[in-house]
């Protein structure tokens, strides 16, 4: 929970980097939270109020430690959008955020392994 949190409390951050695990857990969490809000709509009928609230809310960070993790490999923030390509798109990103970042300090910050994690 406290990657989740942590995502949050830097909340339109852009710069530095961030490691898999603090992405991989808050995409983790976002989906869970995002699933539970799904059914609480439905079964309210209330769809897609709570759900597309929850979901604006998070855009921001949920592109800051996109953007973070890509800064972690040593790809400028910009590698986003190559989302928008159709399904090979989404495929390489997938590909970039799950890669390793670099072990040393690169042109966005020093190695947040460096740091003692949760």
């Amino acid at each position: 929970m406290n990657w989740y949190l942590d995502v949050l409390k830097k909340y339109a951050v852009f710069t530095g980097r961030a490691r898999r695990q603090e992405f991989w857990m808050f995409a983790l969490f976002n989906v869970i939270a995002a699933l539970v809000l799904f059914a609480v709509d439905m079964a309210l009928g209330t769809y897609p109020l709570l759900y597309g609230l929850y979901a604006l809310a998070v855009l921001l960070p949920c592109l800051g430690v996109t953007v973070r993790r890509l800064h972690d490999t040593g790809r400028s923030g910009w590698w986003i959008l190559i989302d928008l390509i159709p399904l090979v798109g989404a495929i390489i990103l997938i590909v970039f955020l799950a890669t390793e970042g670099d072990q040393h300090q690169n042109a966005h910050g020093p190695n947040p392994k460096a740091v003692p994690a949760h």
